[in-house]
């Protein structure tokens, strides 16, 4: 009996400690200025919402709102899926004037990321939608959410909250050149695309979204190293084209000197500002 108490005890112990930690947590998460905070806390009405998996983030915040005189808020993060973007996208939309311009680069077509999911249970109690789509996709990872809630913090969005806690992420992009040994390799090496159909319905999703509130949609390719190889990059736009009926601005051989490049997939800040440049020339911020 004596032993029975103190395991109930432990287990009030748990549930307690749990509990407020998990709160303290949420408290740290909410109040960053990590772009996930500011979108549920509603600091990121913008005149331009840019949207993408890592090469989203090439879209330089700083440097676009300095050459076209507009607010930007930036809904991208590495490795993120269309069917998340689509619920991101859709908690803005039902929280802030549309944007005027809505960006977006449409390789985030290219595959899911269920254990990315994972890591918007940090948010998920001020989104349905991510709680419904994780709550589908990965249904382990929503119960253990449920369960515990100190278990929704054990991800890399929550360490970015932190990260960027008392610091903008609006320059969160690469800062470095490629070496000259990697370029060098670049014809050596490829990427293989795989145009998902569930992805790229998601990507309609978007669209139409975003044109029924008035939104202008912009979809992209951003740029890749010169002489990298990617595979099945024109079947992807095509795809998107088909599917969305707008038209899919290809950038992918824009810049050809090694100095703009990070690596083979993204280009740094000095390749982003030029990007930025064509994106401003070619009427897409307009």
């Amino acid at each position: 009996m004596k032993q029975t108490r103190w395991y109930l005890l432990l287990l009030v112990v748990f549930f307690l400690g749990d509990r407020l930690g998990g709160y303290a947590l949420q408290h740290l998460a909410n109040h960053s200025q990590f772009r996930y905070a500011r979108l549920y806390a509603g600091e990121a009405a913008a005149d331009i919402l840019l949207l993408g998996n890592s090469r989203g983030l090439v879209f330089y915040q700083p440097y676009i709102e300095q050459i076209t005189g507009k607010s930007t808020f930036n809904l991208s993060y590495n490795g993120l899926p269309t069917d998340a973007a689509a619920a991101l996208l859709t908690d803005y939309l039902e929280r802030y004037p549309a944007p005027k311009i809505l960006v977006i680069d449409i390789t985030m077509c290219d595959r899911e990321n269920d254990a990315l999911l994972a890591g918007f249970l940090t948010y998920s109690q001020h989104s349905a939608r991510l709680d419904s789509l994780i709550r589908c996709k990965t249904p382990k990872t929503w119960w253990g959410g449920r369960v515990s809630n100190l278990f929704c913090f054990n991800n890399e969005i929550f360490q970015r909250a932190l990260f960027y806690r008392s610091k903008s992420d609006e320059d969160w992009l690469l800062d470095r050149v490629i070496s000259p040994e990697a370029a060098a390799k670049a014809p050596e090496n490829s990427y293989q695309i795989d145009p998902n159909p569930y992805l790229i319905q998601q990507i309609q999703v978007v669209t139409q979204k975003a044109l029924a509130h008035g939104a202008q949609v912009e979809l992209v390719i951003g740029p890749y190293f010169p002489g990298f190889q990617v595979n099945n990059l024109e079947s992807l736009k095509l795809a998107v084209e088909q599917t969305t009926g707008l038209p899919v601005r290809n950038y992918q051989a824009a810049l050809n000197n090694p100095a703009f490049f990070g690596d083979f997939m993204h280009p740094n800040k000095s390749g982003s500002q030029a990007f930025i440049d064509m994106l401003y020339r070619d009427g897409v911020f307009d």
